[in-house]
C-alpha cells in the first residue's frame, strides 16, 4: 500500500503543497494524499480584506477543491478537524451539515502514515468584553461576506431616508496590515457606491476609525514603511488613533483606554492571531498559549515525528539562532510549504529531512488604488523600499504567483485575461 499523506486545511501552505504532491507522487501512485477542510472552495486569504469592502467577488476568485484534486492527482475530503488518535494513526473529521442543519457528510476517521496539520489561525480577540458578541471577523470568506451584506444594508436604509442627514460609523481594531488595508478598501468603496447612485451618504460621511493599541500603525514593519502609510490614511480621510487599547466592545463602539467611546455601528476586530483551540487538545502534542503547534526545524512536532505542521498553526523556530518564533505571514506557509514538499519525497526514501529557516523577502501594503508601499528584501540589494505604481504591480505578483502554484503558467495567464475582460462588463464593487 502507498504512503498515506493527509494535509489538514487549505489555505494557500496546505493546498500548494497537496497540489505539488498530486502531481509528483499521486501521479505516479509513490503516495496517497489527501486534503481536508472544512469547506469546499478555497480564497487567498490575504484578499479577505477586499471581499469585506466589496472590491473583489469571492465567487469568482475561490477556487474549488474537489476539481484541484482531480485535476492534480490528489483526494479531497470535507469534514472539520476535531480528533487525533496518535497510536492508531488516525484523524477524525465532524459531520458535515447543509444550510437546514440536515447531516450532508456523516464523521469519520482517515488513516494517516504522515499528517501534516496546516489549519491556519483565527483573530484573538484577547477575552476584550463584548468583541465575539459586536465585532465582525475576517478569518473566511463567510464573515467577510457578512460583513460586506451589513455594510450595504446600511447604505441602502441611508439612500431611502433622503430627507435624513445620514452617516455611517466602522471602527477597525488593530492597525496591522489587515486593519489599514480594509480601511483603504472601504474609503474607496464608500466613493463607489456613491457614483453607483446611493449618494445620500457621501464618502465623507463615512467615518472610519482605525485603533491601535501600539504608538504607530503597522507595529511590525520598518517605521519607514508606516509612517508614510499613517500619512496617506489621514490624507484620505481615515481616522487613527494610536496607544489606544480596546477595553470594551459594546453595540454602539468602542471603550477606549482613558475613557474615550468610539462611536460605530459596524465594528471589524483586525488585532492579533491564535491558532484554534482544537490543537491544544490533540493527543497531548505540545503547543504554546495561543494553541500553536510546536515545532522542530524540520516542522515535525515535538512529540510525534510522523505528525507535521506549518503557516500559522505552527511554532517553528526562526533557524538565525533567535529565541524569535517565524512570524505568521503567507510567505512563510509558502516557503514551508515548498520545504516539505522536499521533506514527503525525502521520507519516502529514508532520507534526511531539511530543516526550515525562514527568509524575509519584506512586505507590500495596498492601500486600495490611492497607494502602496513597502520594502523588499534580497541577498544582493539588501532593504529597498518601493512604492506607488511598481509596490501596487509588486503586490499584486504576490497573488499571481500562487495562482501560478495552483494552476500553471498559461492557466493563470488565462485567469489574468478573464479578469481584464470582465472589468468592462462588471461594476466595479459588487453591489449585492
Amino acid at each position: 500500500m502507498s504512503h498515506r499523506i493527509v494535509i489538514v486545511g487549505g489555505g494557500a501552505g496546505g493546498l500548494e503543497l497537496a497540489t505539488r504532491l498530486g502531481r509528483k507522487l499521486g501521479k505516479r501512485g509513490l503516495a496517497r494524499v489527501t486534503l481536508v477542510d472544512t469547506y469546499l472552495t478555497h480564497l487567498w486569504k490575504p484578499l479577505l480584506h477586499e471581499v469585506a469592502a466589496g472590491s473583489l467577488n469571492a465567487s469568482e476568485n475561490e477556487l474549488n477543491y474537489v476539481a484541484q484534486a482531480k485535476w492534480n492527482h490528489f483526494e479531497f475530503q470535507i469534514g472539520r478537524f476535531c480528533g487525533l488518535d496518535r497510536e492508531a494513526r488516525s484523524i477524525e473529521l465532524a459531520a458535515t451539515l447543509d444550510a437546514d442543519g440536515e447531516e450532508l457528510v456523516p464523521a469519520r476517521s482517515l488513516q494517516y502514515d504522515t499528517l501534516i496539520i496546516a489549519i491556519g489561525s483565527t483573530t484573538n480577540d484577547f477575552g476584550t468584553a463584548g468583541a465575539a458578541q459586536h465585532c465582525y471577523f475576517l478569518d473566511n470568506p463567510v464573515q467577510a461576506q457578512r460583513f460586506h451584506q451589513q455594510m450595504l444594508s446600511h447604505y441602502l436604509r441611508a439612500h431611502a431616508a433622503r430627507h435624513q442627514s445620514q452617516t455611517i460609523d466602522v471602527a477597525i481594531v488593530g492597525a496591522g496590515a489587515t486593519g489599514v488595508e480594509l480601511a483603504a478598501e472601504l474609503h474607496n468603496a464608500a466613493r463607489e457606491l456613491a457614483a453607483y447612485g446611493l449618494d445620500n451618504i457621501q464618502p465623507k460621511d463615512m467615518h472610519i476609525t482605525v485603533v491601535e493599541a501600539s504608538p504607530r500603525v503597522l507595529p511590525a514593519l520598518p517605521e519607514r514603511i508606516s509612517g508614510p502609510v499613517h500619512a496617506r490614511l489621514e490624507e484620505i480621510g481615515v481616522t487613527v488613533r494610536t496607544n489606544a487599547r480596546v477595553e470594551a466592545v459594546t453595540a454602539d463602539g468602542l471603550k477606549i483606554s482613558g475613557g474615550d467611546m468610539i462611536p460605530a455601528a459596524l465594528k471589524v476586530w483586525a488585532a492579533g492571531i491564535r491558532a484554534p483551540l482544537v490543537l491544544s487538545e490533540l493527543g497531548g502534542l505540545e503547543t504554546n498559549r495561543i494553541h500553536q503547534l510546536i515545532v522542530k526545524p524540520t516542522l515535525q512536532t515535538t512529540l510525534d515525528d510522523n505528525i507535521f505542521a506549518l503557516g500559522d498553526c505552527a511554532a517553528c523556530p526562526m533557524g538565525d539562532g533567535s529565541e524569535k518564533n517565524v512570524p505568521p505571514r503567507a510567505q512563510a506557509a509558502h516557503q514551508q510549504a515548498s520545504m516539505l514538499y522536499r521533506s514527503m519525497r525525502a521520507r519516502l526514501h529514508d532520507k534526511p529531512l531539511p530543516e526550515y529557516r525562514y527568509r524575509d523577502y519584506g512586505s507590500l501594503v495596498s492601500l486600495s488604488h490611492y497607494d502602496a508601499v513597502g520594502n523588499l528584501m534580497g541577498r544582493l540589494m539588501g532593504s529597498v523600499k518601493v512604492e506607488g505604481w511598481l509596490a501596487r504591480m509588486f503586490y499584486i505578483s504576490l497573488y499571481r504567483l500562487h495562482q501560478v502554484a495552483l494552476y500553471g503558467f498559461f492557466r493563470t495567464g488565462m485567469l489574468m485575461l478573464s479578469d481584464r475582460i470582465g472589468r468592462t462588463t462588471q461594476p466595479r464593487l459588487k453591489l449585492h
